[in-house]
């Protein structure tokens, strides 16, 4: 299993989940429901804004020109998209009123007109893809970038919300948002002045120009983005960290060359720390993060490693929330696809007790990294180190994913055990035959047998070739080389340690 088919899963899988949780690990679009404290409007009022029908509201801005009336009428429009349950976005669209909004957006003399129509356009943008279509179509865009140059703040926040929504939609109107030329008037809003609220619209925002795959954002759009995503990371407000943090997620999550850009931008060390912050909402994206970097190469791993991430693995594996366990053994299981030099680090940094300890009573989403992760090691480590899972007692719960449904943790399961029994041969037949008996012992081998009727040829065969090239022949154990049970562990005839473990 090496790096360049491990990652390729990963980059797979990963996207698959993600596409799955995105509404709850990060929301794409966001929908204001409260009003600014300043106008003093409740959401009791909100609600009952709903006794104006959106046909009335476009009915009376057709048929007047005194600017409170219409302002009055924008803000009842606002108002009914604003309710907490079932805003009437289909309804205002139905009604025709979208263009009139799109055009109060130009009335740089009226900045409260041009704000009450661009929250109004925000919640729409809100909704569904077809509703998000509808704004974009009435040409709202190039108006929400020019205005995130208002002399007015309230303006620009908003401005820069309703944007968020847009590229939120996927990629098409993101790249239509960047095209439209959002990026530089949007980093030039990041600055110490701002609120932390606009500055939790703004980093929102950026993580969604970051987003999507299909296709992934382009290399100048991500070069434009970065210093300032980075910048961001500066910042102690753990929302604006956790979507900063979930921008970097999104553009490590692709090519080589995208993770050699965020290396190079030197923020990999600020990833390391927030791995040990206290919120998981920042605490997810930065492992994530850290995460897709090791999917890379050597060198790319190596940069993860040598800022310290590691003395982060044994909290990570052993947190409260699962999710944050099996991205942590997910991403163990691509440092230890690496060189023998990053698997070294692994065991040094005393990391392999927890994950065989994972391996044996994690939930099953973290059980199948770390089946990986094993099996990564015994791949690509020395005979030494992979002995080392043995005198761990890995080849307990190794075995014990052999009696799984998933297919392919079984494949990955048994490739592991095969491995750990040429490794051990690679010392010396005496060490293979006593790896040979433990798996007997404790089950592991009952189970292999088994999987010889399994209905996966690869199954079938690879146990076939366990049982070939280290069981073919036996009758019985070899007296000599027979263990003796003690407190749970196995005690050997041949020489041993002080703590009765195989000695090798």
């Amino acid at each position: 299993y090496q790096r360049r088919v491990r990652a390729r899963r990963n980059r797979q899988d990963m996207v698959s989940k993600l596409r799955k949780d995105k509404r709850t690990e990060q929301m794409l679009k966001r929908r204001q429901v409260v009003e600014d404290s300043e106008n003093e409007v409740t959401e009791k009022d909100a609600n009952s804004a709903q006794q104006m029908d959106p046909a009335q509201i476009k009915q009376i801005i057709d048929n007047t020109t005194d600017i409170t009336v219409i302002m009055n009428a924008v803000q009842n429009c606002r108002k009914v998209l604003s309710r907490e349950q079932s805003p009437l976005i289909d309804e205002v669209i139905d009604s025709g009123l979208l263009p009139v909004l799109v055009n109060f957006l130009m009335c740089d003399d009226n900045p409260s007109l041009q704000f009450e129509a661009c929250w109004a356009l925000t919640n729409i943008a809100s909704g569904t893809n077809k509703q998000t279509k509808a704004v974009v179509e009435c040409g709202a865009v190039p108006h929400f970038v020019k205005l995130l140059s208002s002399d007015h703040v309230n303006v620009c926040e908003q401005a820069a919300w309703a944007l968020g929504n847009v590229a939120g939609d996927g990629a098409t109107y993101r790249d239509f948002v960047v095209n439209c030329g959002i990026i530089q008037p949007l980093i030039k809003l990041v600055n110490p002045e701002v609120s932390t609220s606009f500055l939790r619209n703004l980093s929102w925002t950026m993580s969604n120009l970051c987003r999507n795959k299909d296709p992934p954002p382009t290399m100048e759009t991500i070069e434009a983005l970065l210093p300032t995503i980075c910048n961001l990371l500066q910042y102690s407000d753990k929302n604006v960290l956790s979507d900063a943090c979930w921008a970097i997620s999104y553009i490590t999550d692709g090519s080589n060359d995208r993770i050699q850009r965020v290396i190079a931008s030197g923020i990999i060390s600020k990833l390391v720390e927030l791995l040990g912050h206290s919120e998981v909402l920042v605490v997810t994206p930065a492992l994530r993060a850290i995460g897709n970097i090791v999917t890379g190469n050597d060198e790319q791993t190596q940069a993860v490693i040598s800022q310290g991430a590691l003395k982060h693995f044994d909290k990570l594996l052993y947190h409260k929330k699962n999710n944050i366990q099996k991205e942590a053994a997910w991403t163990m299981s691509n440092i230890t696809a690496g060189t023998t030099t990053q698997i070294q680090s692994v065991i040094d940094a005393g990391l392999l007790p927890f994950i065989i300890d994972v391996l044996g009573r994690g939930d099953f989403k973290t059980q199948k990294e770390a089946v990986w992760a094993v099996t990564n090691l015994t791949s690509g480590g020395t005979p030494e180190q992979t002995m080392q899972l043995v005198e761990l007692s890995a080849l307990q719960p190794l075995s014990n994913m052999l009696t799984v449904q998933d297919t392919r943790t079984v494949t990955v399961a048994l490739d592991g055990i095969y491995n750990i029994l040429t490794a051990a041969n690679k010392i010396s037949e005496e060490v293979c035959s006593k790896v040979a008996i433990v798996l007997e012992e404790i089950g592991g081998l009952d189970l292999v047998e088994k999987l010889q009727e399994h209905e996966n040829e690869r199954v079938y065969a690879k146990s076939a070739q366990i049982i070939e090239e280290f069981y073919k022949g036996e009758d019985g154990e070899n007296a000599e080389l027979a263990p003796e049970v003690a407190n749970g562990q196995f005690l050997f005839n041949a020489p041993q340690n002080n703590n009765g473990k195989i000695s090798f």
